[in-house]
Order: structure tokens, then sequence, then C-alpha cells
């Protein structure tokens, strides 16, 4: 995608309102708003989703923050009126301080480095907390780990990316020794003969991908895995129904939430019975197998049949079909993708693992054609997750834990490894250890009291968001960087605006490890700065000394960032801005990483490990890594680790008080916690308010009609929002998306309960009561709204 730059950010810009297909309704942008335009890319091959055709008009959102806010309590004279010209000045957020009102950059600063030092030095540098986002781009994550282990010193970092491809990442990292959502370019999918997909909507979530699909569509061998008849199901199940002319019947499997798990034992073991696995590739590639199979022996289709609800016949169907597609059996190839509906579990990584038995059993991963991949969740979540805002990690994916890593990085640096800290913990567990107050309200040392928060929006995207707010306003110091004011940011005592994906230059890695430019096309409106303008400043304002420097371009931040990642599993050591434009220019097919600063010129490259060079005159500039794991896996002897596991369930699973399982999931129209998409009149047109999905009978069942108000109560909160039947949703479960903020908040009752390897929450399957919503609960209703 691409926009044609225009002189200055009007005040509310937009594109016109897409078609129902995707399409724009006109090619033409208003007046003095940027055009969006299709780009020819091998991932989306000229195509974008509404939310794609509409980006344009939050570049121009009519509350844009363009100046810095400061709680007015805070400020010198803080008992002095609000500024009549500031747009939150009606509310606090709920933590007593005062308006949020407008400031200089420098008061802004001068008031968050002080906050910041005062903490720590009273309370040692643990007290100041750090949570990135998976949306901003490798050069800002890359520096925000950087200043969080450096300047602050604090072990207290991680990001939204917990909550997206946390269990995917633990489960390829444990199997294939690295994590790269898809080893493969995602056009690879297009000459499948099968495909596999459990828990991803990706007809709603990623509409341009579908394509990839059509070789396995036409084969008749899309599976798709997902307790609802969602649009991706839809797609296997009757093609015709959504413009399939050509496609052939696949198959639609809807287990009962939270047994995904179980499913793949089911099909491993029909595997192994029937004698369909590829045991050649089995003894040469992979260790393990026998371990494994014993560890599904218990597993006949018939068992996970009364734990799932699949029909056993099913289950012998899809392994047949799978089989069929693989290499060895004569097929053209097949592959195993698992998406957030499967991940978001307390056995997300459970899950990836058994799906990668499942595909190492069919000799799948490491073939041209074939393998597993994870598709990834947010703009950047790939990249995100590379270069250091992730709990344990360094840049270039090395543990933070590892002397040679920490040696590396701290050179790169100029500052002594012993001086970085240690692993810090998991998102859920870090928000839960906010606060100067623990939650029975005593003062509890050695509890972040102050965060930083970049990229994300955690008032409406954690899981237990109810308690999460409260931790977020026992704070001593709450600082969001964003540029609309988000749920999150008017809770905040300083807000610093920043700019956004069409006004900063910088990359960005895509699903399947390829690194994009990201370029400006238009200049940020008012006061907003970059987050690498802020860590600099501030880092001046801590007393960072002068040899540990914050530069404020992107490409001097990037070839930082490719050293330090020198030599690591996502080594970008090879990369600059200036290559990345110049293929791009010579109409190349893009870098994937790993990409190492230089390769023996007679080197086959075709796996992350690259051989080691004798001479400058035996090397070339090394050309990328399109597919990972063609000769080894990034394993220390080139084996894949099959791994055993089982199947225990949910955490959080029905019972008298709370009999209905409640799944979780987005909308086409809108994205992530809704900061962005809510701004765009177009889309907020199309859905304006949260939903629940319930099945006619539940609905006949229980008294709740269709379109009556409807609660559904969880042990950890309640939300309320409007009844929708359809038969596309099991009997036994409802669903409701997760895009909307306040009473329509559905992550008030999801669980927080995590993946004891990933850390990931199990945000997709709870259980609820449902009830309809009389009178004068909707009046107490509009009572709280009113008053908060």
């Amino acid at each position: 995608m691409s926009l044609t730059p225009r002189a200055a950010v009007p005040g509310v810009p937009g594109t016109g309102a897409p078609a129902a297909s995707g399409a724009p309704a006109s090619g033409k942008a208003a007046s003095g708003a940027p055009e969006v335009q299709p780009r020819d890319f091998p991932t989306n091959r000229g195509g974008l989703c509404q939310k794609g055709w509409t980006s344009a008009a939050v570049l121009g959102a009519a509350d844009r923050i363009t100046t810095p806010l400061v709680r007015r309590s805070l400020l010198p004279g803080g008992d002095q009126p609000a500024a009549p010209t500031d747009p939150t000045a009606p509310t606090d957020g709920g933590r007593g301080a005062g308006p949020l009102v407008p400031v200089s950059w420098e008061t802004a600063l001068d008031l968050v480095a002080s906050r910041l030092a005062a903490l720590a030095a009273e309370s040692g540098p643990e007290t100041v907390a750090v949570f990135g986002g998976g949306g901003l781009t490798n050069e800002k994550a890359y520096a925000l780990g950087k200043f969080a282990r450096t300047v602050l010193r604090t072990p207290n970092i991680d990001y939204n990316g917990r909550f997206c491809m946390a269990s995917a990442a633990a489960g390829m990292n444990r199997s294939f020794g690295v994590d790269r959502g898809l080893p493969f370019p995602l056009a690879d999918l297009g000459g499948a003969q099968a495909v596999l997909l459990l828990g991803s909507n990706v007809a709603e979530t990623m509409p341009p991908a579908v394509q990839h699909l059509a070789g396995a569509r036409a084969a008749g061998g899309l599976v798709v895995v997902d307790p609802r008849r969602s649009a991706t199901a839809r797609l296997a199940e009757d093609p015709a129904a959504v413009g399939g002319a050509g496609a052939a019947e696949g198959v639609h499997l809807a287990p009962v939430p939270g047994t995904d798990l179980a499913v793949l034992l089911g099909l491993l073991h029909v595997v192994l019975a029937e004698g369909l696995a590829d045991r050649e590739y089995l003894e040469a590639r992979t260790t393990g197998f026998d371990d494994v199979a014993r560890s599904v022996a218990g597993w006949w289709p018939e068992r996970v049949e009364s734990v799932s609800g699949v029909p056993a016949a099913e289950l012998r169907r899809v392994a047949r079909l799978l089989a069929a597609a693989a290499p060895v059996h004569g097929g053209t190839g097949a592959y195993v993708l698992t998406g957030r509906g499967v991940e978001q579990s307390t056995q997300g990584t459970a899950t990836v693992t058994a799906a990668i038995n499942l595909a190492l059993a069919l000799g799948l991963p490491g073939r041209v054609g074939s393998g597993y991949g994870a598709i990834t969740g947010q703009g950047n979540g790939q990249g995100g997750r590379e270069h250091g805002q992730k709990a344990d990690q360094l840049p270039g994916y090395r543990k933070i834990d590892d002397p040679a890593a920490r040696e590396h990085v701290a050179a790169v640096w100029g500052v002594d490894p012993e001086t970085l800290p240690g692993p810090g913990v998991p998102a859920v567990q870090l928000l839960r250890s906010l606060g100067a107050l623990g939650p029975d309200g005593a003062r509890a040392p050695g509890r972040p009291r102050a965060l930083l928060v970049h990229g994300s929006n955690l008032v409406v995207s954690a899981p237990n968001a109810g308690g999460v707010i409260d931790r977020l306003r026992s704070l001593d110091l709450l600082v969001v960087c964003d540029f609309v004011p988000s749920e999150t940011a008017l809770l905040a005592d300083v807000v610093l605006p920043v700019t956004q994906w069409a006004e900063e230059e910088g990359t960005m890695t895509s699903l399947e490890g390829r690194v994009i430019r990201r370029r400006a096309a238009v200049p940020a409106p008012g006061e907003a700065r970059s987050e690498l303008w802020i860590f600099a400043e501030l880092a001046r304002r801590l007393g960072a000394p002068e040899t540990l420097a914050f530069p404020t371009d992107p490409a001097v931040v990037f070839d930082e960032l490719a050293r330090a990642s020198a030599g690591g599993p996502a080594d970008y050591s090879g990369l600059s801005h200036a290559r990345l434009d110049a293929d791009e220019a010579a109409g190349g097919p893009g870098l994937f990483w790993p990409v190492p600063a230089r390769t023996a010129r007679t080197a086959r490259v075709s796996d992350a490990q690259v051989p080691p060079v004798t001479s400058a005159s035996d090397t070339l500039p090394h050309p990328g890594t399109p597919r990972l794991f063609l000769d080894r896996f990034a394993t220390p002897d080139g084996r894949a680790r099959m791994v055993p596991v089982d199947h225990v369930g949910p955490s959080d699973d029905v019972r008298p008080d709370a009999p209905f399982y409640l799944v979780t999931g987005r909308v086409l129209q809108h994205y992530q916690s809704g900061a962005q998409t809510h701004r765009v009149a177009e889309l907020e047109k199309l859905v304006a308010e949260p939903y629940v999905e319930l099945h006619p009978v539940l609905g006949f069942r229980i008294g709740v009609p269709d379109g009556a108000r409807v609660r559904l109560t969880s042990a950890r909160g309640r939300v309320e929002a409007t009844a929708r039947w359809t038969d596309a949703v099991r009997p036994d479960t409802v669903f409701m998306p997760f895009h909307w903020s306040g009473v329509g908040s559905v992550n008030q009752v999801t669980t927080d309960a995590t993946d004891p390897i990933s850390g990931m929450p199990e945000f997709k399957v709870c259980a609820v009561d449902v009830s309809v919503v009389g009178a004068a609960d909707r009046l107490g209703t509009l009572q709280k709204e009113l008053s908060t």
C-alpha cells in the first residue's frame, strides 16, 4: 500500500466508504487528503481489506493528539482551571489527579525524567516498567529495549506480542530452534494440495491472503478448525457461498472450544496407525519420534470425538487428506498453519507443538511447497519480537541470560555487560505486579511504580481488563505514547504525541520474515515526535553518558540494530535501508532474514546456518533466506525436536454457574482495541457496537431473543452487548469480538490464566453465564457509563 503525498495534514481526511468486497467505493481521495493506492506486493498482490482502503482517515482523526498532555495537578499551580482548548479536560481518568492539559515538550519530558529518577533512587531501577507493542517499527522496538536496559536499567519490559505470538514462538523455538512465523514465503501456499488451518479466520483478519489458499480449495484440501462457521470456515464448507467458483468442498471441523489439541493428537494417531508417516524423513531429520508415537497411542478417533465433538470419521478423513497431499505419498504439498484461536490458551505451546509434530510426521517442514507456520496477528508482530522488547530477549533473537549474547550486544551499545539487567517477566505477570499498592491496598515494596506504554492499549486489550485498570490506577506514574486518546492514554499522567505509520521512516518484518521498508508519506501534525527522539531526550535528561548513543535517524538506528543482531538467529547484519531500497527499486523479491553480512561465494544459501567465510575476496552479499530448514533445522544437531504433549483442557471450564463457552475474535472492519478503526467513519458505520453471537437453539432455551440486550458474566466481571442469533456458532458457545471498551469490553470477562511456557493468556475460551438485561439493569449501566 502507498499514499500519494500531500502538503499538510487536514483536520478530517477520508477516502470514501469501501465496497462490501473490500474495494474502494471511489478511486478519488477527499480534498487535501492522501489517496490510498494498493501496491502489487507478493503477499497481497494488490489487494487491500476495508481497513487498508480507509487507513488514511486515521491520519487526520479529529481528536489526534498533537501536543504533550500532563495532569494539571502535577504542574506548578496545578489548582488552576483547565485550559479551555483541552479536549480531555472533562475527566481525570479516575486517577484523582485532575484533567490532562497541554504543555511544552520541555515541561513534559522534564517531569517524566524527574519522576523516573526519583522513583529509581527511592526504590531501585526495577520500580520502572516498560510495555511495548507489536505495531512499532523494528527501529523503535529495538531502541525501546535498549533504552529500558541501558538507561532505566530495568528488567521489567515486555510487550503486547505476548498476547499474540508467544505460544507459536515458544513451540517453534522448542521444535525448530528458531521462530519465524512462516519459514517460507506466503505465496508458497498457492501450490499446496492441502492446508490445515487451525484457529485463524484469515478471510476476515487478512482477506488478501485468502487468494493463496486457491490451490488447496480447488483440490478440496482446505481444512478449517474453528468452533464457529466463520468466513474462513465457509471457504471450505460451502465454496459457492463465498464466490468460490471452481473450488471443491473442503472440511470444517467445529470442536468444543479448548479441545483443538485433542483434535491434533487424534490426527497424528491416525497418521501413525494407518502407516501414513514419512518414516525416512523422521529417521533422517527428527529426534523424539518414539516418545511422541507412544504419547498419542491413547488418542484414537473415537476418544477424540468424545472429548472434542468432532466425528471420528471426519478425523480419519482429514488425516488421509493431509497424507495424500504430502510429498512422501506423491502429493504436491501440504501445510499445517496455526493462529490465535488455538494459541491463546493455557495449552497454547502444547497445541503448537502438536501441530508441528503432525507436520513432521508427514515430512512437511523443510521441503519446498510444504511446511508448518503460524499466522502473525499484528502489523509488525514478527519484527516486534526479534529485537529486544520481549522480557527475555536481546536484539537478533538472542537470549538475555546468554553471556555471549550479553557481551556482543553490550559491545555494540558501548556499555559493560554486567550492567545489563537479567530476564524480566511475561506481560500478564508484569501487569499483575504494577502499582505502589498491592491488590489489598497495602504498600508493597519492590513492585513497579511507574509504567511507560508504547503502541499498546492495555485497558481494552489485556485479559481480565478490570484488574489491569486497577493496577494502572495504582501507579505513581503512567506515561503513554500514542497518537489518539486511547482508553489507556486517558488514564495516563503524561501523554506524549507520537508519529504513526505514514509519518515515519523505518522497517517492519512480515509474517514470512521479509524485511520491508516503511516510508514517510505525509508530515506529522503539530508537535508529534518519533519515539526515537523521545528516547534520546529522556536518555539525556536521565544522565546517560555520551558514549551511550540514541540516534534519531531511523537509518542509523537500523544500522546499529543490524550490528547488534549479527550472529543471532534473526541476523539482519547484511541489511540496511539503502540495500532494502535498492532491492525494491530493482524489482527484487525482497530480503528475508537471516541475512548475514557476507556469505561464501560458493555456498548454497538454504537455511539458517550460514557457512563460515574465509576471506573477503570469496564473499558476496548474502541474498537472504526465503525458506528455512531446507538442509537442516536451527538446532545444535540440525534435527527437529518432536516433543510429547497431552490435552488438559481450558483453565476456566464450564460449570453450573457458568454453563457456556465464550470465544472471542475479530471482525473484518475493526482492528485490535479499535483505537484507530473506531475513528474511521466508514468502518464505524458498518459495525458500530459490540455484539454477542449465539445459536437460536441456545437463545430459545435460555430466553434470549434475537436483538435483546444480553449480559455475559464470568468469575472476573461482566459485559453487555446486543444478541445476534446465528447458526454459525455451536449451541454450547457464544462469540463476542474484542474491539470495544466500556461495558462492551469483552476482556473484562476473559481469564488471565497463562500458558506455563509462553506466558500467553487464555483469551480465546472461558466459561460464562448468559442472561437478558432488564430495564432496571439498563438504567444502572447507563448511569455507570455517565459517571465514568
